[in-house]
């Protein structure tokens, strides 16, 4: 290694080592990583991991004159980060000597006599415990060797054992192996010098991993296979096509074999027969068709957008069996209908126009009351937010993967500053500023995540189940997205139904959802069957003819009095909307948890729920005006230049214009909307004595041409906006 001059290849302790023949340069990755007098001014496929090799080159010049001070030798490329503290050595001195390397943040390192320990209460019993990862005992010791843990009052580790779970089980599995605590043990972890390294688990790495899980069983199991090209063979579509008992799915049979007329009739092994015939459940009742998603590839598009207006099918749930049912068809319920109540059930509201519009502007004044709250709420949140810059390479076209890689990114971190270059030509222009750049990203961003199958529904949508997104962590990356979005002035998202938004507020166990939050066509109208069932027979009917679906629910159960439906239904609908989607739903709130967004949802539930669950409202000409500051000179009409301008402002409003208010806005600052955390700096309007009017993004200011009548500058507000405008565009 040309920074400590070892020829160890020990990637737990040093690091991957590296070799580039084509630079004569080989390098242990920790090495490189702490080194005080380097840094990434790459991107990350440049040189070293984004450290360029010209400035590792003048790394290992600097280092040559500095001595460590644990081995006596030249080449001490770190030193210690305490104040006064001039001692410097060699990574794996440091180790030898028990200095702490913290990777995180400036990727800190301390010497043996300035480095960070853990604090013991006096009162804590000395003695020795089992280590959890190790088994061993480990004594409770204030020794380099020894942590404790910062969540659990009685768990102790060796280090070394801390140091290769983290390695094995990466940042988003590594916690405390006792209370499975995750954001406090991994900070005081990262604190007292354990690598947790930015990358899935191990075993989430490795290649076919899951592959059983793939597998499916192709074999017939009947006494009398009849066959004649062995139990194993399998010809779909055809009699000789195998079909799987519908219970436990470790059995078969060929079609011909159990005499069945097609693969849509169901078929239970001798096993499972058996069970249910001891239990009482088993009866001979008519077949009933199988639900399509058995049929359906599991392999569709992660993040494909669906097609507008067409109800999303949620994964893994029961469908056609549902609507093939003959109690359910008997109602003569159509997809589009599926949340109609019954003629018997409506209630028909009449409002008087006086009263409805009076409803609907005190609702808006409390949503822009919520919605100036919350703005100063993210404004608290933003003060982490560091000039230290992190640049994200976004192609609009593929908005999701680029914005996925650029978050993954090690150097990312969600308390820089974000700066946005769009790779593809046609989004560059001369005249956007970085921080149009980020708002148009940030917009891109909030529309694809509302129309990605992360989440299910119309309007107020909820978290799907999507297996392959949970195995890649995403519903933890949407959550971050979302709270990085709202702090560093991207749009809020706007499409939470309410019960998401409660469930991430208040939790799960304390929420009731209700029909409209399914958004499988299928099993909303069976809940809808159930629920408006008129008599004990037809219920108990309906039952029968979805108890797959039930089953597959947990909700499979007698029902002897036309009562109990309403708890079924209730039941229902817990599993479907929330206990179904438990995992997204904690990866989901682990995302939000960045910078503190959760936190301050939680303390202010329905001030956030004014942004995260209601639209922004549409613009209009008393928004803009509010929004802008207005500064004028001494010798300028200042009453003139303001009518001008709110007059201006009405006429945009009301059609008679070729621009929109939010051209308006896009001109001043890059942006077609307002951000939730409001612009920085705040716009102002300057009247000045120039030719057009210019806006200035940087600093979010409308500088406006003085005019002796309103028509001329009306004319030259339109020419200047729309041709600007189209010239970006362009």
């Amino acid at each position: 290694c040309v920074l400590c001059g070892r020829t160890d290849d020990c990637p737990e302790k040093y690091g991957e080592k590296r070799t580039y023949v084509e630079y004569s340069l080989t390098v242990h990755y920790y090495c490189l990583l702490m080194s005080s007098g380097i840094w990434q001014r790459g991107e990350e496929d440049e040189g070293v991991d984004g450290f360029l090799i010209t400035d590792i080159r003048k790394e290992v010049k600097r280092a040559a004159k500095l001595t460590c001070n644990i081995c006596k030798k030249k080449g001490a490329s770190i030193g210690c980060v305490a104040p006064k503290c001039k001692r410097s050595y060699h990574f794996p001195c440091g180790l030898q000597r028990q200095c702490i390397f913290q990777f995180m943040e400036d990727f800190r390192s301390y010497c043996w006599e300035h480095r960070p320990v853990q604090k013991f209460m006096d009162k804590e019993p000395r003695g020795a415990s089992q280590c959890t990862i190790c088994l061993d005992l480990v004594e409770h010791l204030p020794v380099h060797t020894v942590l404790k843990s910062p969540c659990c009052k009685n768990a102790w580790f060796h280090r070394e054992c801390l140091q290769y779970q983290a390695l094995s089980a990466g940042i988003f599995f590594f916690r405390c192996t006792v209370c499975n605590n995750k954001d406090k043990f991994q900070k005081e972890m990262l604190r007292m010098g354990i690598h947790i390294p930015e990358r899935d688990a191990s075993w989430e790495l490795e290649e076919n991993a899951y592959q059983d899980l793939l597998y499916c069983y192709q074999h017939c199991d009947v006494k009398r296979c009849l066959c004649r090209k062995g139990r194993d063979y399998n010809e779909p579509d055809s009699k000789w096509e195998i079909k799987r008992c519908q219970y436990c799915g470790s059995r078969g049979t060929h079609l011909a074999c159990s005499s069945m007329k097609s693969w849509e009739q169901n078929w239970e092994c001798m096993e499972c027969r058996s069970i249910l015939a001891k239990s009482g459940k088993y009866s001979k009742r008519k077949k009933r068709a199988l639900a399509t998603s058995e049929k359906t590839n599991g392999a569709a598009c992660l993040l494909e957008e669906p097609p507008p207006k067409s109800p999303r099918q949620s994964s893994g749930s029961p469908r056609n069996f549902l609507l093939q049912s003959p109690k359910i068809m008997s109602q003569n319920l159509t997809p589009c209908s599926h949340l109609e109540l019954p003629a018997s059930n409506r209630v028909t509201l009449s409002l008087s126009p006086v009263m409805s519009n009076r409803n609907w502007s005190l609702r808006h004044k409390h949503l822009r009351q919520r919605r100036r709250e919350v703005c100063n709420i993210l404004k608290e949140l933003k003060v982490q937010v560091k000039t230290k810059t992190t640049r994200l390479n976004i192609n609009a076209e593929n908005i999701w993967s680029s914005a996925l890689k650029g978050f993954r990114q090690r150097i990312f971190s969600p308390t820089n500053t974000i700066e946005v270059n769009f790779s593809n030509c046609k989004n560059r222009s001369k005249t956007n500023t970085s921080a149009a750049s980020k708002h148009h990203f940030f917009q891109l961003l909030m529309l694809h995540l509302q129309n990605s199958s992360l989440f299910e529904g119309s309007f107020g949508k909820n978290l799907s189940l999507d297996f392959q997104a949970l195995k890649e962590n995403l519903y933890f990356e949407a959550g971050k997205m979302i709270a990085v979005s709202l702090v560093h002035g991207g749009p809020s998202p706007g499409f939470f139904s309410k019960t998401l938004f409660n469930c991430l507020v208040y939790g799960p166990e304390n929420v009731k959802p209700a029909l409209e939050d399914v958004a499988d066509v299928d099993v909303a109208q069976t809940i809808q069957t159930i629920k408006y069932a008129n008599s004990l027979s037809s219920l108990q009917s309906t039952l029968q003819d979805c108890c797959e679906f039930l089953a597959a629910a947990g909700c499979l159960r007698p029902v002897t009095a036309l009562c109990d439906k309403k708890m079924l239904v209730n039941d229902i609908l817990i599993y479907h909307v929330i206990k179904r989607i438990t995992l997204p739903l904690e990866s989901f709130r682990q995302g939000l948890k960045t910078l503190g967004v959760l936190e301050k949802m939680q303390k202010h539930p329905d001030v956030f729920s004014s942004i995260l669950c209601h639209k922004p409202e549409r613009l209009s000409a008393e928004t803009v005006c509010d929004l802008f500051t207005i500064h004028s000179s001494s010798d300028v009409n200042k009453v003139e230049g303001v009518d001008f301008w709110m007059g201006y402002l009405q006429d945009v409003e009301s059609g008679e214009s070729v621009v929109t208010l939010e051209d308006i806005l896009l001109f001043v600052t890059g942006s077609c909307y307002i951000p939730s955390i409001g612009f920085d700096p705040e716009p102002t309007i300057k009247f000045l004595h120039i030719r057009y009017p210019i806006g200035n993004r940087l600093l979010n200011c409308l500088e406006l041409p003085i005019t002796k009548t309103y028509q001329q500058f009306k004319n030259k507000m339109e020419l200047t906006i729309r041709n600007t405008l189209r010239i970006e565009r362009e």
